[in-house]
């Protein structure tokens, strides 16, 4: 199989299976899904939104969050990993959107990653699941199942290589979506420790999968 064709074959799949895949993460606006996606590095969607709603109430907007002090806003996500960092970067992230943007939430990858908390990948989030910008986050689910499918070369080391070969393989109009069936596909179904290969749909293309057949490794299943 060309890498055209299990691209082609990956695509057709999900858009058959998963065609309205959306962020897990609880959100109404772009504040919102900013401050979830902050505090998403390295903690479940699960977590984050078993906490966002009380900070959501307390600090409902941009100017709220500014003047947040760091003994008010901790207990509110010390169950979060890093609650100390990222109870800082929410606090001067609301601060620089405040005086840096008018209190409007920027809406480009350059922008996004001026504000305390916002790398690459999170800038990528905000601006492909708000504006559907053709932006593709890619976090360590992105970075495995790509890899194990062999929609990109295992000898790529950064998540920003794999990004850059995702983007030149797919369509502009499904980037934001595909990220989302790549994340979720590699949550529920090619998990890390324990890819579930025997109930996936993308045998065919998988180069893991196809792999192990030959060698006939089949433990995982």
């Amino acid at each position: 199989m060309t890498k055209k064709e299990r691209y082609d074959f990956v695509i057709r799949y999900f858009q058959g299976h998963m065609p309205d895949a959306e962020t897990e993460l609880v959100y109404d606006n772009p504040y919102q899904l900013l401050v979830a996606v902050i505090l998403s590095a390295q903690c479940t969607d699960k977590r984050v939104n078993m906490t966002t709603p009380f900070i959501f109430e307390k600090y409902p907007d941009i100017p709220a969050l500014s003047k947040a002090s760091f003994d008010d806003l901790f207990p509110l996500i010390k169950s979060i990993s890093y609650p100390n960092n990222k109870t800082r970067h929410l606090i001067g992230m609301a601060q620089k959107v405040l005086t840096g943007f008018n209190g409007q939430i920027p809406m480009t990858v350059p922008e996004l990653i001026t504000l305390p908390g916002v790398g690459r990948k999170t800038a990528n989030v905000i601006t492909s699941v708000i504006d559907q910008q053709p932006n593709m986050a890619v976090d360590t689910h992105v970075f495995r199942v790509s890899k194990r499918i062999g929609l990109v070369s295992r000898q790529l080391t950064t998540p920003l290589a794999v990004e850059k070969e995702l983007i030149k393989n797919i369509k502009p109009e499904l980037i934001h979506k595909a990220h989302h069936w790549l994340i979720l596909h590699g949550r529920y179904v090619c998990t890390a420790r324990a890819p579930k290969c025997p109930e996936c749909g993308l045998q065919q293309a998988c180069q893991y999968f196809q792999n192990a057949l030959k060698k006939g490794d089949l433990s995982f299943s």
